[in-house]
């Protein structure tokens, strides 16, 4: 736990938005009080601010209760990462709190470590037939993240994440987790499990949307 909470009880607010569902926690005391999970894919900025308020009701918190953010930095598609990362942003300067980023990727080698694997690939959709891969052994990331092809990531260690269903020929160890969960992110940084980021997009490749360049003066 950050050290600067030894002598609190932090209520954490998680959300990850760089997959395709939404995942949003409410985490206290050493539990998940409320947690919800997207059921419609690619719709981040219609579901993120109905899920906050909805786990924050179950909880029966407001959003002055919250003491930190937590939230997923990827990787991920551009779009969804923006939409998490934004209101994390907005939400910690507003309310004068800490937000606290983790990649995504050690969010699901959390659960995957919390299921009993030791040495592992976390494999997540990248599309343009490609995921976005980091390995684990012994509780750390050991290499990655990186964006690569499935054919050459190609192994038989144990593999969660989407990537690992979709290209279910090049990974026959696919375990069957396919996204991370808001409860287990936000258990990550209670615990400091992996390290903590600045709420920051991780961008492997460069967005599909790019701004135009000036145009040339014409002489």
């Amino acid at each position: 736990m950050p050290a600067h909470w030894a002598n609190l009880n932090p209520v954490i607010l998680a959300f990850d938005t760089a997959t395709a569902l939404v995942s949003v926690a409410v985490w206290s005391d050493f539990e998940v009080l409320a947690h919800h999970e997207g059921q419609v894919a690619m719709k981040h900025g219609e579901q993120l601010g109905a899920s906050i308020h909805q786990v924050l009701t179950e909880a029966g918190a407001r959003p002055s209760d919250v003491t930190a953010i937590a939230v997923g930095v990827g990787p991920g598609p551009f779009t969804g990462l923006r939409v998490g990362l934004v209101t994390a942003r907005t939400m910690g300067w507003a309310l004068e709190i800490p937000v606290y980023g983790v990649c995504t990727l050690d969010v699901l080698a959390a659960q995957a470590m919390d299921q009993g694997l030791d040495e592992f690939v976390v494999a997540t959709d990248a599309r343009r037939k490609e995921v976005y891969a980091a390995h684990y052994r012994d509780g750390h990331r050991v290499a990655g993240p990186e964006v690569v092809a499935p054919a050459d990531l190609a192994t038989q260690l144990p593999v969660v994440g989407a990537g690992g269903r979709i290209y279910a020929e090049f990974f026959p160890g696919f375990v069957g987790i396919e996204q991370p969960a808001a409860s287990v992110l936000a258990e990550v940084v209670a615990q400091e499990r992996f390290e903590l980021l600045d709420p920051e997009p991780m961008y492997l490749r460069r967005p599909d949307a790019m701004e135009p360049h000036t145009p040339k003066k014409v002489s």
